[in-house]
């Protein structure tokens, strides 16, 4: 049977077309800091493993362990510079639990002192290396958040709510991120970055109107959830048989996903808006009860 092909060449295109453009992937994103010169932090403690076999038990022992401490100060780094993305790009977020980049600062100080001292048995020298090491890393990579951020006008217990609410839908984002990379598939891969980016959208909306919370809650937990889920099972599933027709449902669940959480953003926008027009008109009725106009300043 004979099928009409369509495209955006086609004669029908403009009718076939959405309306709205589409989405930029790039838009509100921001190039991550934990780049260079966190990967750098990777590859500078490698002379030591290298040079840990060259010496006698008690040298192999303290490069090794130097090698050790310095790696694992450049794993805590990387964590704490995601970290502080994260917070970062949140209207309301708590501070990091542990203060990563702070405790890496040491680490790299200790680490430094180890192997300063597996060269060179005195303490002088490990001793200046390990402040050189805090102060330069603490100077780099900067503090840790290290307080919960606010929004004015809004009580503990509505950011606390929030925090919590938001929280747990990333958990379940991540995991959809995780669990369709195992689908082996860059394109399903865009697809979700894509779906997430729509369920942030509305994250954002509630976090700037900690109102929106009551009705976004089934979104940020329930649907959210459940789309986890099916993303762990289709991935799975498509990992081994590369099942067509599982794609495609699949992909139809996202396009009802996105279009549901789209309108429920713009549904709370709305009622933001329809708020602030109410905000405006009370200002203009107590401007004008002072005898105040506009007019009089034309």
């Amino acid at each position: 049977m004979a099928e009409r092909y369509g495209g955006k060449h086609s004669p029908d295109a403009d009718r076939d077309r959405p309306n709205d453009p589409p989405r930029n992937p790039w838009q509100g994103k921001r190039r991550t800091r934990a780049g260079g010169r966190v990967n750098m932090l990777f590859l500078a403690p490698l002379p030591l493993a290298i040079r840990a076999f060259t010496q006698d038990p008690a040298g192999l022992a303290l490069n090794l362990a130097g090698f050790a401490v310095l790696m694992l100060a450049a794993w805590l780094t990387r964590e704490g510079v995601l970290a502080q993305e994260a917070y970062e790009a949140r209207r309301i977020a708590r501070r990091p639990a542990l203060p990563r980049k702070l405790i890496a600062s040491g680490l790299t100080g200790l680490g430094l002192f180890v192997a300063a001292y597996a060269a060179n048995e005195t303490l002088v020298n490990p001793l200046i290396f390990a402040v050189l090491g805090i102060a330069l890393h603490a100077f780099a990579f900067g503090p840790d958040p290290l307080r919960d951020k606010r929004m004015d006008g809004v009580d503990t217990f509505q950011h606390d709510r929030v925090a919590r609410a938001v929280g747990e839908a990333e958990k379940h984002l991540t995991a959809m991120k995780d669990a369709i990379a195992r689908a082996g598939d860059r394109r399903l891969e865009a697809r979700v970055q894509r779906f997430q980016d729509t369920a942030r959208d509305m994250f954002r909306t509630v976090e700037e109107d900690p109102r929106d919370l009551t009705g976004a809650r089934k979104y940020l937990g329930v649907y959210l959830l459940g789309a986890r889920d099916a993303t762990m099972k289709f991935a799975d599933l498509y990992a081994r048989t590369r099942d067509a027709k599982a794609r495609a449902d699949y992909e139809a669940l996202l396009d009802d996903l996105e279009k549901n959480f789209t309108a429920r953003t713009q549904m709370m926008l709305l009622d933001n808006k329809t708020d602030l027009n109410v905000e405006m008109e009370v200002l203009r009725e107590r401007l004008e009860r002072e005898g105040v106009s506009a007019r009089d300043y034309q």
